[in-house]
């Protein structure tokens, strides 16, 4: 007799733990341009704009090379795909402490979302294959609590990382790439040896156990149409389609703010090192959210109260961050946004796998993914433009308010639409 609580308890602890802290070097590998930022605009001679476009540039090799990847991820299995992955953008991180000018900045940039694409996604199929629909979303949340993890982590390193400026003939954003570059290296070559595919080929699963887990998932995929898996056709879905136009705001907001924070907390006069380890607060608040919330929307119904929630509360504190003049004050409602921007988002990424399955599962949550995720380009170059048209680094608050409450409303649209094309089938029900 198998014990479900003791499965998922075993799958949970081999899978996640491994998985976070991949996903922790990736955040840090994507976000360490924030802290390079502070030296490197000067060293290269870039206006705040040109940097922020380089780093943008980003996510365009995301966004092309996101679908191809997961649907390559499916083909070969996530094992070497991981591997491959985590191992080429590992190699251009480091390739970046070599960059003498701005167009190889932008080429390298941009070559770091060719490299990651696919990997985020990859971890959200691979969830649909391990573990039934009712725990999907306090696991994504649980994998998202690393990337909150990364911002703690890497907010005090590349402080530290700057300040060792000239340290061997290195510049300190120099350092920041060194040093953030090659773990990922490291992990990419241990993901070969320690990740398993999928449950049927895992060693550490008996017999039963791969039984009754293919049972149970064959059981909850049963319900969804024909298509659901044809890769293709997913591109094509109303509803991923839709999706796709309600996550923009998420990463918009997520990327606009941890993008911008060390600038913001930069301008309160204070120093690196200290720049980073205030950083460390609002990232474990986010990190306590990403727990809380996904682990109450599992034990409901309405899951899109979940996401609607938080996204309003963070809109209302980047706006009321905007309003005030104190700087305590400011970092405070910037803390609470931050938990708000990031804590819906794992319940928002349960709703997918409720009419995608297999390479369908692949090819959507890639979409969204990648589409979504050309909200990081929009912020990352209009909240620089708006610091150099206003002169104030807190003005590009109100427009990562806007764009997050936006987000709110139109996923509210699309619970309602969710929940009318599959009214007919209640185990997919939103």
């Amino acid at each position: 007799m198998v014990s479900e609580k003791a499965l998922i308890s075993k799958i949970t602890w081999r899978l996640m733990p491994f998985l976070g802290l991949l996903y922790l070097i990736a955040y840090i590998d994507r976000q360490n341009v924030s802290f390079a930022k502070l030296q490197m605009v000067g060293d290269l001679g870039l206006s705040e704009y040109a940097y922020g476009l380089g780093a943008s540039l980003f996510f365009i090799g995301y966004f092309i090379f996101e679908v191809p990847s997961n649907l390559l991820l499916n083909r070969f299995g996530a094992r070497l795909w991981f591997a491959r992955i985590i191992i080429s953008w590992g190699l251009v991180t480091i390739a970046l402490a070599y960059t003498s000018s701005p167009t190889m900045f932008y080429i390298l940039r941009f070559l770091l979302g060719v490299c990651e694409a696919g990997f985020f996604p990859g971890v959200l199929y691979l969830l649909t294959l391990w573990f039934p629909r009712d725990y999907r979303g306090r696991m994504v949340g649980l994998f998202m609590i690393f990337s909150a993890l990364a911002n703690a982590v890497g907010a005090p390193l590349g402080g530290m990382l700057l300040d060792l400026d000239g340290l061997w003939g290195y510049a300190g954003w120099e350092w920041v790439f060194l040093a953030t570059g090659i773990p990922a290296v490291i992990a990419g070559i241990v993901t070969i040896f320690y990740l398993d595919d999928k449950p049927e080929t895992a060693a550490f699963l008996s017999q039963d156990e791969k039984d009754w887990l293919n049972k149970r998932i064959a059981s909850e995929n049963s319900g969804m149409d024909e298509h659901a898996e044809d890769g293709f056709r997913a591109l094509i879905n109303p509803r991923v389609l839709f999706m796709s136009l309600c996550y923009v705001g998420f990463p918009l907001a997520a990327y606009g703010l941890s993008y911008w924070l060390p600038t913001i907390v930069k301008s309160f006069g204070v120093s690196n090192t200290a720049n980073g380890f205030i950083n460390i607060i609002p990232w474990l608040i986010v990190a306590v959210a990403l727990y809380l919330v996904p682990s109450a929307a599992d034990r409901s119904e309405k899951k899109i109260t979940y996401i609607v929630v938080p996204a309003f509360v963070g809109a209302f504190c980047l706006l009321m961050s905007a309003l005030m003049t104190s700087p305590v004050a400011q970092f405070a409602f910037l803390c609470i946004a931050a938990a708000g921007i990031f804590a819906g988002q794992p319940v928002f990424w349960s709703l997918p796998g409720r009419f995608l399955k297999g390479a369908g599962a692949a090819a959507g949550l890639a979409a969204i993914n990648s589409v979504g995720n050309l909200g990081g380009f929009v912020a990352q170059n209009v909240v620089p433009w708006i610091r150099d048209e206003t002169g104030s680094t807190i003005a590009p608050m109100f427009f990562l308010s806007a764009c997050l409450a936006i987000a709110g409303v139109l996923v509210i649209v699309a619970g309602r639409m969710i929940a009318k094309q599959i009214s007919s089938q209640p185990n997919l029900k939103a």
